[in-house]
């Protein structure tokens, strides 16, 4: 079961989140608007998780994501729908506070 949900949350071996950032990474927060506009990471795109279906093409299959959300929950799925949609590079941050140290 831990396996299954760290799968699921995008666990496994670490990530260096930073020097993707600083590597043109792409942040994706699927958090709701609402959520977003009451803080979030400069540069970031806020696409909601339940909206991501319908606007993955504004997404780029070629950069790396990093989704974020509140907790992590919402980001894995995220994370699951991207890669089942053909994204290769996709990573869950979890919380979007784990990114404001990188933010410039």
């Amino acid at each position: 079961m831990i396996g299954f949900l760290k799968k699921l949350l995008g666990g496994g071996p670490k990530v260096d989140l930073g020097q993707l950032i600083e590597n043109g990474a792409v942040i994706l927060d699927v958090r709701t608007s609402g959520e977003y506009a009451g803080g979030h990471i400069k540069g970031s795109i806020n696409i909601p998780v339940q909206a991501l279906g319908s606007q993955m093409s504004k997404l780029k299959k070629d950069k790396p994501i990093i989704t974020c959300c509140a907790s992590g929950m919402r980001s894995g799925s995220a994370r699951s729908m991207l890669q089942s949609a053909g994204f290769t590079e996709v990573y869950n941050a979890g919380s979007w506070f784990n990114l404001k140290k990188f933010e410039k």
